[in-house]
């Protein structure tokens, strides 16, 4: 996949100067041997950092490695302040972990108090009002530290991902569909851009490609993933054409931005002029790494891309669309799922799910936009059954106020035929009726939801903290017994 940053991470040891600088360089090293060993490569940082002279030192030779995210260590309690500047100075993601003591046999010159440094290093942090991700448990031994490294991983990509990033739109949100709509305020805050663009200039360059000579190869290549499923060939030229179209905008207007998200409209105008619907274009640029999302939702594909970085894989952004009727759970789900009925849904988009995601697909007409409109102009959707697996079903979502919040519930799709048309699957989220009622409904979030193909709901969740999402803003699925703050207590 592409449009997906490459980690180069770092780690710096520090220590405070009254004690041993060997004991905090001794466990960096274990800890770098453990993270190679699982993990890959790491740089690690030969000067271990005692105060501010170490520091400016440290950060050169950090950023001469050409590294972009960094990991602080505290090999024993660690100098508060300069190990703080540094995660300022340094200014891409950071993580700050500690050392576990090693052996009750040496508790006086082998005991370096990091258990205590962390408590310091966390407010100075808060006092200088920098984002640093501190694990959940962030002191352990070396191959602890190495594994709580690991989980920083996809938390940096995100984070140096939504810093690079521009999202690209075309249109305004549909009047039906102002759901999607939030003020980009936010996006700015979070250091993403965004270039808007009209619906007519998006036309012309479709046109300008017309004759494309890269056309037939890119019919090729629709035709070998589609196979059997390719049921309207004589569209494949006009897609292909629209692809070309995306692509080629997306290198030419990324600017100084190395990732690019595109958040696009397909009705009600775009089936009769285009004579196509984007969805199976959609499709294939969100296989290749770079979401589109429908109905200019900005937000969701902006979920989308914090999904794709995170997981390196493709994501989708579908509607959280209708109930299971109650026969087709008793037929195919009670007994053999330990889900009830309010646990599940139909998670749907018209044709935008990649091909890679679905157990099986081709290419049809969009049923709900012919019910308006000419069969013929509504050709170019990818339909079929999501793949059964584990998801997680998430959202970064604007305020009408100019906030942030979020959602994360995880998951699975189910090994259960939809009966239905479009990008479909069976969706089974623990308990999913009160989420819906106490997060979706309660927290006003649009129907627009993304879905990673894994549970990445850990990862997710400490991205939204890092990017400033305030805690109490980022919703999930209470266990049963656990009630929502608006949840009535005594319904039973």
């Amino acid at each position: 996949m592409k449009n997906i940053p490459e980690l180069k991470l770092g780690i710096v040891a520090v220590s405070r100067d009254c004690f041993p600088m060997d004991l905090s360089v001794s466990r960096r090293k274990a800890v770098v041997a453990e993270f190679v060993k699982k993990y890959g490569e790491i740089y690690e940082c030969p000067t271990c950092v005692e105060n501010e002279i170490h520091m400016r030192k440290a950060l050169e030779e950090v950023k001469a490695a050409g590294c972009n995210a960094l990991v602080v260590y505290l090999g024993n309690f660690g100098p508060e302040t300069a190990e703080t500047l540094l995660a300022k100075e340094f200014g891409g993601p950071i993580m700050f972990v500690a050392a576990a003591e090693e052996t009750g046999s040496n508790l006086i010159g082998g005991r370096g108090d990091a258990y205590c440094g962390m408590l310091n290093a966390s407010y100075n942090l808060k006092l200088r009002n920098i984002k640093a991700y501190i694990p959940e448990y962030p002191v352990g031994t070396a191959a602890e530290c190495a594994d709580m490294i690991g989980e920083f991983l996809p938390i940096a990509r995100a984070v140096n991902g939504l810093n690079n990033l521009k999202i690209i739109s075309f249109g305004p949100r549909p009047q039906d569909f102002l759901a999607c709509n939030a003020p980009i305020k936010q996006l700015y805050n979070l250091g993403v851009e965004i270039e808007e663009n009209s619906e007519l200039d998006l036309f012309e360059a479709f046109h300008k490609h017309a004759g494309d000579s890269r056309i037939p190869e890119v019919v090729k290549s629709m035709e070998e993933e589609l196979g059997a499923g390719n049921m309207k060939p004589e569209i494949l030229p006009k897609l292909a054409q629209y692809e070309l179209t995306l692509l080629d905008w997306v290198e030419a207007h990324k600017g100084s931005r190395e990732y690019v998200a595109i958040a696009g409209k397909c009705w009600p105008a775009f089936q009769t002029q285009f004579g196509f619907v984007p969805c199976y274009v959609n499709s294939r640029l969100t296989g290749m790494g770079i979401p589109v999302s429908c109905e200019v939702d900005i937000f969701g594909t902006l979920s989308e891309f914090i999904g794709t970085v995170i997981s390196e894989d493709a994501v989708t952004l579908l509607d959280i669309n209708n109930s299971v009727p109650a026969d087709l759970y008793e037929e195919d789900i009670k007994g053999k799922h330990s889900y009830s009925l309010k646990d599940t849904f139909m998670g749907f988009h018209c044709g935008n799910t990649t091909s890679g995601k679905l157990a099986f697909c081709s290419m049809k007409y969009q049923m709900i936009m012919a019910r308006n409109l000419p069969e013929e102009v509504t050709q170019g959707t990818l339909e079929g059954d999501i793949a059964p697996g584990d998801i997680t079903f998430f959202r970064l979502q604007g305020t009408a106020d100019g906030g942030l919040r979020g959602y994360i519930a995880q998951g699975e799709v189910l090994p259960v035929a939809t009966r239905s048309f479009g990008g479909i699957g069976i969706f089974a989220i623990p308990e999913m009726g009160r989420f819906y009622r106490h997060v979706l409904i309660e927290k006003n979030y649009p129907h627009h939801g993304a879905v990673a193909f894994g549970h990445y709901g850990k990862a997710i969740y400490e991205v939204f903290k890092y990017i400033g999402v305030d805690v109490k803003e980022i919703g999930y699925n209470q266990p049963k017994g656990v009630l929502y703050p608006t949840e009535n207590p005594f319904v039973g």
